[in-house]
């Protein structure tokens, strides 16, 4: 079979799950003898840009279209324009500027770009749809996430072929916009569901979230849980680190950075956790600078400079020295996640995760048994939830070795690319 996945990139300036998903997603569908396109949007999906090349144009690069978006004189430029808009370095200056990755300002464009052929885009998704027509025919097109949808009637005429669509934190991006936008942005996204034959969510609980914000027929959902390789992670125990607690994800407000950071001053009054320290991973943005800068300040103020180390290299090979250093980890984000795949990359590596009992995150751990949850979502709730386990260095080391033995029996990714690739014969045959 051959498959392409169409997947918006980050730029790789912080820890992207979404890209991460996708990414383990294609991997594992090759080693499994599918032939698979990944085709990237907007930005490269990683730091390494290893995802351009001579071959694979970058469709919708960032720069282009924000331009087009807001002044029209850029609508006529000439080709050469584009091509320089969308190098390399221009789109790698791009990933690291505020604004690149949030809604706020970008509703005009967001509701553009669901209104496909009758957006301002329309040029870019008739290029991009030529483009894979005269190169790739491909037997199903997948998208990573339903703010894609616009491209979907055009790739389903044109290609005649089924397109499936993941559901992944769209809530996150739409809820922030202004009502009238938001509103907007919900019945298009539910309105362009009429030309996918499928919408895969990685969680049971973000799937009842879509039903109902979506209004998508049962018939064309299904659940399926993120999977990652647990034999790419070394497993070390808690008891043979230090007592640190780690937090890997990007660094902003929404996901709880401050939450954690308080917890931790908490937890550090105590002289009994004289030896904790704090090992914080997984990048920012352009907005999140002031949010950082007062973060720093508040861990200086509270002398805990020396106790809270920033871990910079958070892909591959050095997210895996990351989990070397830490024993437990916590990402306490606000209004919880439809998923959240570092906690399967820290339960791989034997890192047990305490997270707040929001989105997913009860799922997850209740089917894995690697971490524990708390609520409410607060700073002293949370360095409780922590001090017992730094207490506890045997409880610790068995939610460990269950964390690890719960990824592998539940999250592998070889058992939900099986099931995902029942979804595509489904969707194919009934084409």
């Amino acid at each position: 079979m051959k498959i392409m996945h169409i997947i918006p990139g980050s730029g790789g300036s912080f820890y992207c799950g979404n890209c991460l998903r996708d990414s383990k997603y294609v991997e594992a569908l090759r080693a499994s003898e599918h032939e698979v396109v990944k085709l990237p949007m907007y930005l490269p999906l990683f730091a390494d840009e290893h995802d351009i090349n001579r071959d694979m144009p970058l469709f919708y690069g960032a720069i282009s279209i924000y331009l087009k978006q807001m002044f029209p004189v850029f609508r006529k430029a000439p080709a050469w324009v584009d091509r320089m808009l969308n190098s390399k370095p221009m789109l790698k200056l791009a990933a690291s500027m505020a604004g690149s990755t949030r809604a706020k300002g970008l509703e005009e464009m967001t509701v553009s770009m669901l209104l496909g052929e009758e957006g301002l885009q329309k040029d870019e998704l008739m290029k991009m749809v030529d483009w894979i027509a005269e190169n790739c025919n491909p037997d199903v097109i997948h998208l990573s996430n339903a703010l894609l949808l616009g491209l979907s009637h055009q790739l389903s005429e044109k290609m005649n072929v089924p397109i499936v669509c993941s559901l992944q934190d769209e809530d996150v991006w739409v809820d922030v916009m202004k009502p009238e936008a938001r509103d907007e942005v919900w019945k298009l996204m539910s309105a362009k569901a009429e030309y996918v034959s499928a919408f895969i969510a990685v969680s049971d609980y973000y799937a009842e979230e879509m039903k109902q914000k979506m209004n998508l027929p049962e018939t064309k959902l299904s659940g399926i849980h993120i999977g990652i390789y647990p034999e790419n992670y070394s497993f070390i125990l808690p008891s043979e680190k230090g007592r640190n607690i780690g937090y890997v994800s990007r660094m902003c407000e929404e996901n709880g950075l401050d939450i954690l950071i308080d917890a931790f001053i908490e937890l550090k009054k105590n002289s009994e956790f004289d030896d904790v320290n704090l090992v914080l991973t997984g990048g920012s943005t352009g907005d999140d600078k002031k949010y950082l800068k007062d973060i720093r300040r508040k861990i200086k103020r509270n002398r805990l400079s020396g106790f809270v180390e920033f871990h910079e290299d958070f892909e591959e090979d050095g997210l895996k020295e990351y989990f070397k250093k830490v024993s437990l980890i916590s990402v306490p984000v606000r209004n919880g996640e439809a998923f959240g795949i570092y906690l399967l990359e820290s339960m791989a590596s034997g890192v047990p995760v305490v997270q707040p009992a929001l989105g997913a995150f009860p799922e997850i751990i209740n089917l894995s048994g690697g971490g524990v949850i708390f609520e409410p979502n607060e700073p002293s709730v949370l360095a409780t939830s922590l001090a017992g386990l730094l207490r506890d260095s045997e409880k610790l080391d068995q939610l460990s070795r269950d964390a690890r033995t719960g990824v592998e029996k539940h999250f592998h990714v070889n058992g939900q690319v099986k099931k995902m690739l029942d979804v595509y014969n489904k969707v194919r045959s009934e084409k």
